[in-house]
């Protein structure tokens, strides 16, 4: 039986609520709804979803704080995406910083948000062209961590399993390809999503932030991401690839 990818969406406003996940069942997905972030959870815990769709603007926990959140636990590789009723740019930049893989500005249409659904649905699931070639290798391990590319989440020398993004996981590959070699934001971006950079794109920068706190980089010795000034960023260990 084919896999139907299951939503999650959450907002407390009951029209917009109730209007995605008719659209989203008309168009052959499975939708599940909640009214705030304990809904959330406890639909989480109960089921597997394939996307969360995160309303910014509402009571109590708002969606960036439960986005930060999702992306400290045990559900952080569920990709989310934000609705959110302004379109201001430092909001989209906070949204991605908290960990979003992308965002639709109400009012919107619904076939906007089923066509962003789906593609960041696809995203998280396809490595980038460039990667395709190295699906053979099962592991790479540098420094204290192991990477399961198989199962795309990291292994640290106590044998803890962290869980990856999509997005993380990608980016994380593209340096683990590429160790001891500068690349840029455009390449990174090119590299890790298989798409040239936008007019101002600052999601490669939150992403290896992302990157450095899971693998616990000083913020001074910046121990396997280095950042190199006006050029982009270095792998700076050793890499070696297990097939």
């Amino acid at each position: 039986m084919d896999h139907v990818n299951h939503i999650l969406v959450v907002d407390d406003d009951h029209d917009i609520r109730t209007d995605v996940v008719d659209y989203l069942r008309k168009n052959g997905l499975r939708a599940s709804a909640t009214v705030d972030g304990r809904g959330m959870f406890a639909q989480l815990d109960a089921s597997a979803f394939d996307l969360i769709v995160l309303d910014i603007m509402m009571p109590g926990d708002d969606g960036l704080m439960l986005c930060r959140t999702l992306r400290c636990g045990k559900h952080r590789a569920v990709p989310i995406l934000l609705l959110t009723a302004r379109d201001d740019e430092t909001d989209r930049i906070i949204g991605l910083e908290m960990g979003a893989d992308d965002y639709v500005v109400k009012p919107f249409s619904p076939r906007e948000l089923l066509a962003r659904i789906t593609a960041v649905i696809r995203r998280s699931r396809m490595l980038p062209p460039n990667l395709r070639s190295t699906e053979t290798v099962n592991a790479m391990s540098f420094g204290s961590w192991r990477l399961d590319a198989r199962a795309r989440h990291l292994i640290d020398q106590e044998g803890t399993i962290i869980a990856l993004s999509g997005a993380e996981f990608r980016l994380l590959r593209v340096f683990l390809d590429n160790p001891q070699r500068v690349l840029s934001r455009n390449q990174l971006l090119n590299l890790s999503q298989g798409r040239d950079t936008e007019f101002f794109d600052r999601s490669i920068d939150l992403l290896v932030s992302r990157l450095r706190a899971l693998l616990d980089d000083n913020a001074k010795e910046q121990a396997y991401i280095k950042t190199v000034r006006s050029k982009g960023y270095v792998f700076s260990k050793p890499v070696t690839v297990h097939t």
